[in-house]
């Protein structure tokens, strides 16, 4: 589920097959809550409402309209530049140290707000490059930090090891 090596680009992805069948992982306010502790912005789940899940997908969306502009080579949407400068301005969430470790504590705002605060600082970085799954209905998005930026699918685990297969059973029939 964290393959994509920004936070940003993982909250993009929990919206699955966007072309095709579009898959919400991001069903509930739950969800949220245990998106945001395994994705590490949160040491303990915030107690997220409806709301906080509205907000949530609303910057979700916002995200991955950006880095589709940006990636394309397009004019970032002002509405969703908007949006991602709006989240990013709440307080970020507040960490302490303590003898178990340091600690990540905050309302959703502030755990969004961080996530806002990693896309930012992602489309800003040159030299960085962010691509979109070549698996053709897949539409997660990642940093390809891999030597020369060959990297082409967004996982092994999921996209990369299907496309593996589908390769050398074509391979095996021809």
């Amino acid at each position: 589920m964290f393959v994509s090596g920004n936070l940003a680009l993982d909250l993009a992805g929990t919206l699955k097959w966007r072309r095709d069948t579009p898959e919400e992982t991001l069903d509930s306010p739950d969800d949220l809550d245990d998106w945001l502790v395994r994705a590490g912005v949160l040491d303990t789940p915030p107690g997220a409402d409806p709301a906080d899940l509205t907000s949530a997908r609303r910057l979700r969306e916002a995200a991955y309209a950006l880095v589709l502009a940006h990636t394309g080579g397009r004019p970032l949407p002002p509405d969703a530049l908007a949006t991602v400068n709006e989240y990013a301005a709440v307080a970020p969430v507040r960490l302490a140290l303590t003898a178990d470790g340091l600690r990540r504590t905050g309302p959703v705002g502030a755990a969004l707000s961080d996530v806002a605060r990693s896309l930012l600082t992602l489309l800003s970085e040159t030299g960085t490059t962010v691509k979109e799954c070549a698996k053709p209905a897949c539409t997660r998005l990642y940093v390809d930090r891999s030597r020369g930026a060959r990297r082409t699918w967004c996982g092994m685990q999921e996209c990369g090891s299907q496309a593996k297969m589908a390769a050398y059973r074509a391979r095996r029939r021809a």
